[in-house]
């Protein structure tokens, strides 16, 4: 129940908002989420995923995984423009009291309004399997606050009717508590949903632990040898692109060093030749604020390297492309920029390896002229013959 005037922003959009904050904080690399229903909360995460690169859901209910899975698939821009780290997203169908060996060793658990969907025995169940056989560093539970319940207009009963129990701050504390002297946790208590004026003293309206597992409790190194599910069933996985995949990597690094390298081409052309560039032309865009500082001028001395001609071909220092810092960020030095495109046959080096070369369209243009005046002067040289031979003909039939 979340009565619409009641909280703002709406409560789940709090409770997810705090799980972000903790991702943003401690980091974790593996992240799961028990009771991932319509998959929610793993699209909050898929957008403000930070460190996160193996993203879990998992539910008892299948046909709510399956309607909203195609949320998490990657968009136009995953493509366009892909992370640094990699991310695979799982979905799976699974009960939370079963062991599965796939489940261990994550850094982060989430169960956001989960436990009160169980039984009571079925709690100590779940206890053993999250925090005895999982055992994540980290696991965020949140649950009704029923102290709360008073407050909510017309509520009678329970909040959801699927809720088994609904606990009040000292029940879930001493539950907690216990959890963490059998398994080796500590926890905070916190929540989310505060109450308005006076009513601050019956707690938050979703109440919430955080657990941390204790040093001493660590496991044994968890083998990084990929487990396969046997008791979880697979429904949906998607990888998202990113430039951990060498193919990727090595396609947005010569998009990039095309985009500066004829971006200071053009900036040169106009600069040193005087050739005007047509700035309402997607092919001619205004020089970039890399561009201006790679040429900027000082007491006359222009700084940074300078481009060259070389024939019909238009050379841009390697450490002038090296001034973007796109291209930086995509690799460590320029010895080692170098070293990616010498191997690809979609940028040309000059001979020292230093510069690349892009062909000159002045260049280009004068040879299509000639070109074009010579096939006009041929087909000049042709039209009498074919005008000759079509009166022969007409003369031969009469």
């Amino acid at each position: 129940m979340n009565p619409p005037n009641l909280f703002s922003p709406p409560l789940y959009l709090q409770r997810y908002q705090f799980v972000v904050e903790f991702v943003r904080s401690s980091d974790p690399r593996k992240v799961m989420d028990l009771g991932c229903a319509d998959c929610s909360l793993l699209r909050k995460l898929k957008f403000h995923r930070h460190g996160i690169e193996v993203l879990v859901g998992v539910d008892i209910d299948c046909a709510a995984i399956r309607q909203r899975a195609h949320a998490l698939a990657p968009l136009s821009s995953d493509y366009l423009r892909p992370s640094p780290r990699p991310l695979t997203i799982e979905l799976y169908q699974g009960s939370v009291t079963e062991r599965e060996p796939y489940t261990r060793g994550f850094d982060l658990v989430t169960c956001i309004e989960l436990i009160e969907h169980l039984e009571l025995w079925e709690v100590e169940r779940f206890s053993d399997v999250v925090f005895g056989y999982m055992t994540p560093c980290a696991v965020i539970i949140s649950t009704p606050n029923a102290e709360f319940n008073p407050l909510l207009p017309g509520l009678k009963g329970f909040r959801h009717n699927d809720h088994k129990f609904e606990w009040s701050r000292t029940e879930f504390q001493t539950w907690a508590l216990g959890v963490c002297r059998k398994y080796g946790y500590s926890v905070e208590f916190t929540g989310v949903g505060e109450a308005p004026g006076r009513d601050r003293e019956v707690g938050f309206c979703s109440q919430i632990g955080v657990f941390r597992r204790d040093a001493d409790e660590s496991n044994a190194p968890m083998s990084s040898t990929r487990r396969e599910p046997t008791v979880y069933r697979l429904l949906y996985k998607v990888v998202y692109p990113s430039l951990c995949d060498n193919n990727i990597f090595q396609r947005i690094l010569v998009s990039e060093v095309l985009y500066m390298a004829e971006s200071l081409k053009r900036q040169w052309l106009v600069d040193e030749q005087g050739i005007p560039t047509d700035f309402t032309s997607h092919t001619h865009g205004l020089p970039s604020e890399e561009v201006r500082q790679v040429g900027e001028v000082e007491d006359g001395v222009a700084e940074g390297p300078v481009v060259y001609r070389h024939g019909s071909w238009v050379c841009v220092p390697l450490q002038g492309v090296w001034a973007s810092p796109r291209v930086q960020a995509l690799c460590g030095d320029i010895q080692q920029l170098q070293q990616a495109l010498l191997d690809d046959s979609r940028v040309q080096l000059n001979a020292e390896r230093n510069a690349v070369m892009l062909p000159d369209e002045n260049e280009v243009e004068e040879e299509d002229e000639v070109e074009k005046d010579e096939c006009e002067e041929g087909e000049s040289a042709l039209r009498p013959m074919k005008d000759s031979a079509e009166e022969d003909w007409e003369t031969e039939l009469g």
